[in-house]
């Protein structure tokens, strides 16, 4: 028979995954459309951080700095960080790192903070702070490094 905490537990691990889920998709898919293939930046990535994009600071719309550069950051960022998130690889600095990514677009696209970049940043900061869980590839790493560095380390 199932015990209360043993569902918890179960309910916390699917809901944490669920939310890794939802997090990395978007960013996942908005990385690809960046790139022509392999390591090939696409000209739309660039040309939309140069002529499009704009910064909405203090009232001002100021274009992207190094627009080529910036769309290529995004590129790498949106894929590599969704990734880690979706497969729950260090997960803590990846969300924070997506989250650093929502406040950006949210400065780039200000009237999208409601639909959109609230709940990133809600699901970004509970990832950060509860962790992956455990239907994860950091805690399926956790225990052979506790066991190594157990075996590695004298007894106290």
């Amino acid at each position: 028979m199932l015990n209360l905490r043993s569902l918890c537990d179960a309910a916390r691990a699917v809901a944490l995954l669920g939310l890794r889920i939802a997090l990395a998709l978007p960013f996942y898919r908005s990385g690809l459309t960046k790139w022509d293939g392999f390591l090939n930046l696409s000209d739309s990535a660039v040309y939309l951080f140069t002529e499009e994009f704009r910064l909405h600071l203090f009232g001002h719309e100021v274009p992207y700095p190094f627009p080529a550069t910036m769309a290529l950051l995004s590129g790498c960022a949106e894929v590599t960080l969704s990734l880690l998130v979706l497969t729950g690889l260090a997960t803590r600095p990846a969300a924070i790192g997506l989250l650093g990514m929502t406040a950006i677009i949210q400065l780039t696209v200000p009237d999208g903070w409601l639909t959109y970049h609230l709940p990133w940043a809600a699901m970004a900061l509970t990832l950060a702070s509860f962790g992956a869980g455990p239907l994860s590839l950091d805690r399926a790493l956790r225990t052979p490094w506790r066991r190594l560095r157990e075996s590695l380390l004298p007894a106290r």
